[in-house]
């Protein structure tokens, strides 16, 4: 039987009358850094960006995708924390930050994570990147690759510390898309960012705190890595928990490391301050009652798989809006969780965004006679409208 269903794309607006008495939308921030981006995790909602998506020379910063790297090398069992890697004479010979390692050394991987993430360590990043990978420019090939995996779009990598190279470059927004992925996918791993201080067999005492300014002023901070060159500039990936509310952010091309550490509170406590995280929709409540076409039901509810909670800037200037978008009638069968549709919210401030709506009970087929029934009932509906129209 020809399928006598036209869909349309229905469109319905919900009412979210808890969020309509806002009066002004968050005070933009202004920030000092040359590129800068900040995202909250809970939302996935990104509160601010400057100059976002424009190749920049990312200084030790991206020590961050060496990490990740070896990261993943423990979870493959290709290493262990107490594996120990060779210093070779190349490693021994870098400068700038280091772990003062020589040929004689052996590190273990335990130790060079902390001479990477709390010493900044030129050397033990290339330890690690000729023991993963035999050398430190096959290493970097791999990170590059290994970044577009990870949705890096914007990531080219010539060695393993961030030492200056021509063709060495990130984006702050891959910064810190690679610090939320350090986040989510090592959590147990990823606490050895707030470590504060290392050294290693007693060498260099001058030389063992994290240079993370935020990890001393009590707000929060748990990570991630700081960067210099004179191209560069000054800059932090950084990252802050409050009340279960997780902010990540990115500022580069700062003139000081003091005016990076104020430049990076000021953005935490906007952050922190200037937005508020609302229930819109509680897990499991229907957001809206979508047609069924064929069905043993007329409809079929429509909800989140988790509910919706939004982020709002402080006395936002007017009301969110909400829409429920999805193509109607909905065919049956349909199997609770199928993705129907989509919620479609715009918040003042912050834009718009999608929620996938799901159904939240199955609908199977009619039978025979059900089918011809609501096939006669389409018909007729059509043939009045062609008459009457």
């Amino acid at each position: 039987m020809t399928d006598a269903r036209m869909p349309i794309v229905s469109r319905i607006f919900i009412a979210i009358a808890l969020f309509l008495s806002f009066a002004t939308a968050a005070r933009a921030f202004d920030t000092q850094a040359r590129e800068a981006w900040v995202y909250d995790v809970s939302t996935r909602t990104v509160m601010m960006e400057k100059n976002a998506d424009q190749p920049m020379p990312p200084a030790s910063m991206s020590k961050l995708m060496t990490i990740y790297m070896l990261f993943e090398a423990l979870k493959e069992g290709r290493v262990n924390m107490d594996t120990r890697l060779p210093v070779s004479t190349k490693a021994r010979q870098m400068a700038g930050s280091t772990m003062f390692l020589n040929e004689k050394d052996r590190p273990t991987v335990e130790e060079l994570i902390q001479g990477i993430i709390v010493l900044s360590g030129n050397d033990a990043c290339v330890v690690v990147a000729e023991g993963l990978s035999g050398s430190e420019e096959a290493f970097a090939a791999q990170m590059t690759e290994r970044a577009k995996g990870l949705g890096l779009t914007n990531s080219q990598f010539k060695n393993a510390s961030g030492w200056p190279a021509p063709g060495h470059s990130m984006t702050a927004h891959d910064l810190g898309v690679l610090a939320l992925r350090l986040i989510e996918d090592y959590p147990e791993l990823y606490k050895n960012f707030a470590v504060k201080e290392f050294r290693y067999d007693n060498r260099a005492p001058a030389n063992r705190f994290n240079r993370n300014p935020l990890l001393k002023q009590n707000i929060g901070a748990d990570g991630l890595k700081t960067g210099h060159t004179i191209e560069a500039g000054y800059g932090l990936v950084g990252s802050a928990v409050q009340d279960g509310r997780r902010v990540i952010f990115v500022i580069s091309g700062l003139p000081s490391d003091k005016a990076r550490a104020e430049e990076a509170e000021r953005i935490v406590n906007w952050a922190f301050r200037q937005f508020s995280m609302k229930t819109l929709v509680p897990k499991g409540q229907t957001v809206a009652s979508a047609p069924v076409w064929l069905g043993v039901k007329s409809s079929v509810p429509l909800t989140t798989a988790d509910g919706v909670r939004v982020l709002i800037p402080a006395a936002a200037e007017s009301g969110i809006t909400a829409e429920a978008v999805y193509d109607s009638p909905i065919p049956a069968p349909i199997k609770a969780g199928d993705k129907l549709g989509d919620l479609v919210l715009n918040v003042p401030g912050t834009g718009e965004s999608s929620i996938p709506l799901i159904a939240a009970e199955d609908v199977s087929e009619a039978g025979f006679v059900g089918r011809m029934k609501s096939a006669a009932i389409r018909l007729g509906t059509k043939a009045w409208t062609a008459v009457g129209s």
